[in-house]
């Protein structure tokens, strides 16, 4: 029996110690390449790729091959004795068709730019999409970082309500406090058990929600990489609202896709307008038939057949008439050669009138270049508002973040004096409970402030352009 509990928890000790624990860029990583909307956006620019290759075509010539084989059957005139019969006549025909545009509005130029603004604009949709997932991830892997900080607090303070309880005990047989004053201690030792609950509660979820953005199915046994963060302040406060503004407004994908979105429709306007030019194009055919029955020719014998008679002497005419036989058709490379024959030629089509088809969507295709310059002139806005935002939001948690640093240094002071006010009887158990809670809560505020202030500087660095990391 022994030896199989051993061998269980050797077994749970080496599971435990290959156990994968994640860092910030795996997770990244990872759910730059599992995300099914990055996946999504992906196929958008294989698709914009093959538009591309379709608007090169339209620079070539229409090139199609075409054949036919067909048997008449039934009552038909063979050709041979010029009699109708039930008989069966086969026939073949080939043909080649050539078109290409030589003048059409450059139709052709205007979509092969189109095709090269689309693909321009989903570079920018998948750049855009991979830097917010990115985003994304670092919020919630601080997120578990920051449950793990509170968690390692409630357990501090776990420890030390039991060596509380375990001192109130000594004080009690001592006759230092009375007895009703331990049933203090212990219910703040169970009401300290109960955040420690909570707190593995919370960081459970944390990860469950990671796990989830990654696409993981194994809750149980993901975990990331226990980071000492030691929080540094960037020098990213030292930039003005207006200068990490002006630094996205060039860089950042989101106003890029909003440019590009705008120049698709212009050039939508002059790719419906060329629909309103005439049309050249030139065209060229070549075609042939096989006949497959037996036919009719010369022998080289001449008869002398009459024709007719004098009219006065009634004396017959004759004339020479060749001579027929039946041969076989000709071969198929003699027939193919003979029949064949040639169609070339020019083709102009001038617009007119269309239902108003064409004209409406130059219409249409005017309002959304206007449609397009106020979202890129609103996008700029809410980048703005967002920046400014942004910014504030952190020199708001930097100042919270030095106003908590403060206040747990003071909470600490009054919580060792009170410890010792009440080792020596002077505080009763209640206010001591009081002094230790609002220390609690300072340490709590402090995390809480850190990594909100970590967040949000990561934030305000991301519109900078600085790439999304922990240290």
């Amino acid at each position: 029996m022994r030896k199989i509990i051993l061998i269980v928890i050797l077994a749970f000790s080496i599971k435990s110690q290959s156990q994968d624990l994640w860092t910030l860029m795996d997770c990244v990583n990872r759910a730059l390449k599992e995300n099914i909307s990055i996946k999504q956006s992906e196929l958008d620019y294989l698709d914009s790729e093959i538009s591309r290759k379709t608007a090169i075509g339209n620079f070539l010539p229409n090139l199609n091959i075409g054949s036919s084989h067909s048997w008449n059957v039934g009552l038909n005139q063979n050709i041979t004795t010029g009699l109708l019969e039930n008989i069966t006549t086969q026939f073949s025909s080939m043909n080649l068709n050539m078109n290409i545009d030589i003048l059409n509005g450059l139709k052709n130029v205007k979509q092969l730019h189109l095709a090269n603004l689309s693909i321009l604009a989903n570079q920018y949709q998948l750049a855009d999409m991979k830097e917010n997932i990115s985003l994304l991830v670092a919020n919630s892997f601080l997120q578990i970082l920051f449950n793990k900080e509170i968690l390692k607090v409630q357990e501090l303070q776990l420890e030390i309500s039991k060596e509380e309880v375990q001192r109130a005990i000594e004080l009690v047989n001592s006759g230092v406090i009375p007895k009703g004053d331990l049933y203090e201690f212990e219910a703040n030792l169970t009401s300290v058990e109960k955040s420690v609950i909570d707190a593995k509660n919370s960081l459970k979820l944390a990860k469950i929600a990671l796990a989830q953005l990654l696409l993981i199915d194994d809750y149980e046994n993901f975990d990331i990489v226990d980071v000492d963060y030691k929080l540094k302040i960037s020098n990213i406060l030292d930039k003005s609202p207006d200068e990490i503004f002006s630094y996205a407004v060039e860089n950042k994908n989101e106003i890029k896709i909003a440019e590009t979105n705008l120049e698709i429709a212009k050039k939508s306007l002059e790719f419906n307008k060329s629909f309103l030019q005439p049309r050249l194009s030139a065209f060229y055919s070549l075609s042939t038939r096989i006949a497959y029955s037996d036919r009719l020719i010369g022998s080289g014998d001449f008869n002398l057949v009459p024709v007719g008679v004098v009219e006065n002497t009634n004396e017959r005419v004759l004339a020479p008439v060749q001579a027929t036989k039946i041969v076989p058709p000709k071969s198929f490379s003699d027939q193919f050669d003979i029949n064949k024959g040639q169609n070339y030629g020019l083709s102009l089509s001038i617009p007119i009138l269309n239902g108003f088809s064409v004209r409406s969507n130059v219409n249409r295709s005017k309002i959304n270049v206007q449609r397009s310059e106020n979202l890129l002139f609103q996008r700029k806005l809410d980048l703005e508002n967002t920046i400014n935002q942004a910014y504030s939001d952190a020199y708001g948690s930097l100042k919270a973040y030095e106003a908590s640093k403060k206040s747990l240094d003071s909470r600490k002071l009054s919580f060792e004096y009170a410890k010792e006010k009440l080792n020596i009887g002077v505080l009763n158990p209640y206010e001591y409970s009081q002094v230790k809670q609002r220390f609690e809560s300072a340490q709590s505020d402090l995390i809480r402030s850190k990594f909100d202030l970590i967040f949000k500087l990561k934030v305000l660095e991301f519109y900078f352009g600085v790439p999304v990391k922990i240290d």
